[in-house]
């Protein structure tokens, strides 16, 4: 056994430790820590979390260091495993801007603790939030899972801009934004999704063989309890909303990051350039003071299956690759 994980697994809970469940009666406290959480965002506040409670025993943590709450672990169980989080982008240990290492390092011992000898599961899984998101520095989980031996079991190639020092568009994408410009298209703001939501399916079902890992009922949802966060824009020939899409996508702005959910367009759309003026528009105007535009991955699978076409159209707009990272932790070896 790796020494460092020994002492981790074998942890003993010291009075001034608790770590309890989450309940429904918790809301407020949860989503007010997770609103000044230096490495959280609206993804792990409740009201998104729990849009899909039915499919996900949730397991959600808040871990008290006397009696104060210091850190919260969204997460559910699947069998023997405990995941933080499978049904978001990420999970992770939620922490405060002003905690310590050491104090990061107690609730992790902490919840490991509780893991294995309270709800009885043998691997911890982390999807670690890129830092690209973090509001504070927040990587001293990512270093103690190391020490403690995790594995590294996903590493997904994300692509992002980082907009105040973007590259120049490719030559492709210049012209494609040249034959939008010159057909008169518009980028439109939106808050129904029903129109683009055909055109997101038929895009997915033919290029990946998948669907949207949201209902067109759940996105409109989520955009109803997230107005400000949860945002559509569509690109029509007239500006008009009445017009025809040709293409659009789904944007999750954060306080540091425009996320890029969904994007899709339709043939006519394509020969007309429409994703290369809809992005532009995005990087030069409505996200030009945000720090990253992030256009999410290309890859599959645990990410070595890797779309090297859906890669180089996001280098194209001058996105570069971070990573996503998911480990595993044996908690009983």
């Amino acid at each position: 056994m790796h020494a460092h994980q020994a002492s981790i697994t074998s942890f003993a809970l010291t009075a001034a430790w608790e770590v309890r469940r989450y309940t429904p009666s918790d809301q407020a406290t949860w989503d007010s820590f997770v609103a000044c959480s230096k490495n959280a965002t609206f993804l792990l506040q409740r009201p998104y979390m729990d849009y899909h409670a039915d499919r996900f025993a949730d397991c959600s943590l808040m871990v008290y260091q006397r009696k104060r709450l210091v850190a919260l672990l969204p997460g559910h169980v699947e069998g023997e495993r405990y995941c933080s989080h499978c049904g978001l982008t990420y999970g992770g240990l939620l922490l405060p801007k002003e905690i310590t290492f050491s104090k990061v390092a107690g609730a992790l011992q902490a919840v490991c603790h509780y893991l294995k000898h309270e709800v009885g599961v043998r691997q911890f899984v982390y999807r670690a939030l890129p830092d690209i998101y973090h509001r504070y520095p927040a990587e001293e989980v990512r270093y103690l899972l190391v020490r403690l031996g995790a594995r590294l079991t996903a590493c997904h190639l994300a692509s992002v801009v980082e907009v105040s020092q973007r590259l120049r568009l490719s030559l492709l994408r210049r012209r494609g934004l040249t034959k939008a410009m010159r057909a008169g298209l518009h980028v439109v703001e939106e808050t129904g999704f029903a129109a683009f939501w055909p055109i997101l399916e038929a895009n997915l079902k033919e290029r990946h063989g998948v669907k949207p890992v949201h209902s067109v009922a759940e996105i409109a949802l989520l955009h109803e309890r997230f107005p400000n966060h949860i945002r559509l824009f569509n690109v029509r020939l007239k500006d008009d909303k009445d017009d025809e899409i040709l293409g659009g996508c789904v944007v999750y702005e954060t306080d540091r990051v425009a996320h890029v959910q969904y994007i899709a367009s339709t043939a006519k759309g394509r020969q007309m350039g429409a994703l290369d003026l809809l992005f532009s528009h995005l990087l030069d105007h409505t996200f030009a003071q945000k720090t990253y535009l992030d256009f999410g991955i290309s890859t599959l699978g645990d990410g070595s299956q890797l779309n090297k076409g859906l890669l180089s159209q996001k280098e194209g707009f001058g996105a570069r690759s971070i990573t996503y990272e998911t480990y595993e932790l044996d908690l009983w070896s």
